[in-house]
């Protein structure tokens, strides 16, 4: 079975980035088609993967602002033929799943999101704090970008999505049904300590940009007194760092052989955005630490109320605030809390993804057989 992969774009590193190594771990031989490449901002290992990228990664400057290119990536996946392979699998957030193919090749797509700059532009606008030059270019273009967006999504034969969330976004934007295979987390690194080894901490660690909403939780220990450790770098620290109180201390990075020591140790780990699903809950929950969350998007998969943690139900201060003040992470049992998180682990995202297309490659090649098949007897 000849397979490829496919990802929007390898300029920067996050949760995606994440579940693209553990696929290319799973299907080593399987170019990977991307839009843009910048090695120097990637890890190193990445260098040694058979890495293919298009057209568009020749543009000024795209390396480090790919957004007001936005509008050339439909062109650039539109015109990306991958007929020549089995199966391809798409890891994709962005325009990547309007490659084209034909009748030969199966397409499973690995949904992080529907496109948000196309079906949640207002958000991602605020959320990436894009200048008016590029909201101007975008506003117009969106409409056509829906419209194929929509028809791309026509081409995928099957739908995974990441959370119940995504899942209904997928149903929403592209009337389509998915399964769901939550992403894959390393539980393996986080252990939780002994109760006397607990610390009197709030814990975050996140890039600090503001969608993420850390504002609430800065305000809500500022106002509550409490002590809340922040983990992380980003362009609205300063803001943050504005508006907090002597209770609020801010890490900068936190390497990675420090971060299930920290995790283990806090109180509880806060989790105040919206986000498709959220890695550091599970990892916090692996190190047998509740989980303090917004009570929406994949949180709600992957918190649960009284038993792993609980959930504040409005972006507001006083909302998170309420939770927080008085939390008793004495009430959680750190063995459940583990538990529930190994259900996220990365052997169980790589078997069921591996199960996932070696079940529809199987049906796939039967029913065309069964279709050739019945077109040479007409």
């Amino acid at each position: 079975m000849k397979i490829a992969l496919v990802h929007d774009w390898l300029n920067q590193i996050g949760g995606a980035e994440d579940v693209l190594d553990t696929l290319v771990k799973l299907y080593p031989d399987a170019p990977l088609y991307t839009s843009i490449y910048a090695p120097e901002l990637m890890p190193s290992h990445f260098r040694a993967w058979d890495i293919r990228t298009q057209w568009i990664d020749r543009m000024p400057g795209i390396h480090t602002h790919h957004q007001p290119y936005l509008p050339l990536y439909p062109l650039a996946w539109g015109g990306l033929d991958l007929s020549d392979y089995d199966v391809v699998l798409s890891n994709k957030s962005g325009f990547c799943h309007g490659f084209r193919h034909d009748d030969h090749t199966l397409h499973i797509c690995y949904c992080l999101a529907p496109t948000r700059y196309v079906w949640q532009l207002d958000g991602y606008i605020d959320r990436e704090r894009l200048g008016k030059p590029v909201q101007m270019a975008l506003r117009p273009l969106v409409e056509w970008m829906k419209r194929w967006d929509y028809a791309a999504a026509q081409r995928v034969h099957h739908f995974i999505a990441i959370s119940s969330d995504i899942q209904q976004r997928i149903r929403q934007y592209y009337q389509r049904d998915s399964v769901i295979i939550y992403p894959p987390v390393d539980t393996t690194r986080f252990q939780p300590v002994p109760a006397s080894e607990v610390e009197d901490y709030f814990l975050i660690v996140s890039r600090l940009i503001p969608y993420k909403r850390i504002d609430l939780a800065v305000q809500a220990a500022t106002r509550l007194g409490l002590k809340l450790k922040i983990g992380g770098k980003g362009r609205d620290l300063e803001r943050l760092k504005a508006m907090a109180g002597p209770t609020v201390e801010f890490l900068g990075y936190v390497p990675d052989e420090q971060l299930p020591g920290l995790m283990a140790r806090c109180r509880a780990f806060l989790f105040p955005g919206l986000e498709d699903f959220g890695i550091t809950p599970v990892q916090a929950q692996a190190a047998g630490r509740p989980v303090i969350a917004y009570g929406a998007g994949g949180a709600l998969d992957t918190v649960l109320p009284g038993i792993t943690g609980e959930l504040f139900a409005e972006l507001q201060v006083d909302s998170l605030a309420t939770v927080m003040d008085g939390f008793d992470a004495s009430r959680y049992d750190p063995a459940v809390i583990r538990s529930h998180a190994l259900k996220f682990d990365t052997q169980v995202f790589n078997e069921q993804i591996t199960q996932f297309v070696e079940r529809a490659a199987t049906d796939f090649q039967q029913n065309r057989l069964t279709r050739t098949h019945r077109y040479s007897q007409t």
